[in-house]
């Protein structure tokens, strides 16, 4: 017959070791979002914010 004995700080350790990958999951895919969407997406062409900076230093007619 085997026991197993998990002592307080084993198990506290791997409750916060399972929180923190939870987490770090959740990280990773909100950063990655827009390349998880293209992916699993239809075939589109991903137009910049109008926002955006284009990379045009002129500055506009008047």
């Amino acid at each position: 017959m085997i026991l197993f004995y998990l002592d307080p700080g084993s198990g506290s350790f791997l409750i916060q070791l399972l929180i923190a990958a939870i987490a770090g999951a959740g990280i990773a895919i909100a950063v990655s979002w827009a390349k998880i969407k293209r992916l699993f997406g239809k075939n589109k062409k991903i137009e910049p914010h109008p926002d955006e900076d284009d990379g045009d230093d002129e500055p506009p007619d008047a």
